[in-house]
């Protein structure tokens, strides 16, 4: 193995990414990164895992002129290598205009959808995607930018739920390049990442740098040390939030009600009755959507105050109200 190979077979030990029989779904556009991951992914299989088994998914985005061709290119290498290739076509600016969302946001859910609907056909328990170091930097930058909180600073977990890994996650964007050189894939490129229209292609484009040009060469490799340090507080403190919660609970019903002690709920630290918050309106309605921190204030205001029955409604689904010496935070508007 390469020094590339044996940076991704350490992380992958590091962060128990794969054990024998898994089989994996690799994620593959056909550009460099995904390329190179699932190049490595190979060359894992034949030298240490020869038991875990790997499949592709590819999607064609339908948006540029090159997008057949890179389809193409992506099942060559498959096929010359008996790795078998699932290939989904969707004309996601016709989907983004129907659905009034951003191209990038459609062709994220198109790709995810996609890479959830092989596993479940194929059996598959893993799902390997090409986000390296580089993208983790700019992660960050762009969640510091949109004025994030601390769990922000995670940037892209290298495991997601068990099931989403991300193999190259400590591999820089030059390192990716080169193995591609030296490993004569010839990887598609998509000249849309140096357009810099998106706000990711302006960080990464014109931020970072000259960041490391004025500031901090190294700045991609820091942000990364930076994601890694706040992974590990951010995994001390869910632990602390969890704690208080079955503390304060007295009825949990996922997907419609939670009901927790209120004088217990008081008792608790404020930045532990923000994080019991966020964490039961997550768990009420799956995510957080159009819920800001104002609205998070306000119901932790509103448990402070302890006066008489008195409810929000921080968006159209739920609503939170104290009465009884609880809070019940509700989906739907019936109470006791």
């Amino acid at each position: 193995m390469n020094d590339l190979e044996q940076k991704v077979w350490q992380t992958i030990v590091q962060y128990q990414m794969l054990e024998e029989q898994d089989k994996i779904v690799v994620a593959v556009s056909g550009g460099p990164d995904s390329m190179c991951l699932l190049h490595v992914l190979k060359q894992i299989q034949q030298e240490k895992l020869p038991a875990i088994e790997l499949l592709v998914a590819h999607v064609n985005h339908q948006l540029r002129k090159e997008a057949k061709q890179e389809e193409k290119y992506v099942q060559a290498y498959c096929e010359k290598r008996k790795i078998q290739c699932f290939v989904k076509e969707a004309n996601v600016l016709e989907m983004a205009k129907k659905q009034k969302k951003g191209l990038e946001e459609m062709g994220r859910e198109v790709r995810y959808a996609f890479f959830k609907e092989i596993a479940q056909k194929t059996g598959a328990n893993k799902i390997a995607i090409a986000h390296h170091q580089n993208d983790n930097a700019e992660t960050i930058l762009m969640n510091v930018l949109r004025g994030s909180g601390i769990s922000g600073l995670n940037g892209i977990m290298p495991v997601r739920e068990k099931k989403w890994i991300r193999p190259l996650i400590d591999c820089s964007r030059k390192q990716i390049e080169q193995y591609c050189q030296e490993k004569e894939l010839n990887p598609c490129m998509d000249q849309t990442n140096f357009q810099n229209e998106y706000t990711r292609n302006k960080i990464r484009n014109i931020a970072i740098p000259y960041i490391q040009q004025e500031f901090n060469p190294n700045i991609v490799k820091t942000l990364s040390r930076l994601s890694r340090i706040a992974q590990e507080e951010n995994a001390y403190l869910d632990k602390q939030v969890q704690k208080a919660y079955k503390m304060v609970v007295l009825e949990e019903n996922p997907k419609q009600q939670i009901v927790v002690d209120l004088k217990k709920w008081n008792d608790c630290d404020v930045f532990l009755r923000k994080k019991m918050v966020i964490k039961i309106l997550k768990d009420l309605t799956g995510n957080l959507t159009g819920i800001e921190k104002t609205h998070i204030d306000d119901i932790v205001h509103l448990c402070e105050k302890e006066v008489g029955n008195k409810y929000l409604k921080p968006n159209k689904i739920l609503k939170v109200m104290v009465c009884h010496k609880k809070v019940f935070f509700t989906r739907e508007p019936n109470f006791p």
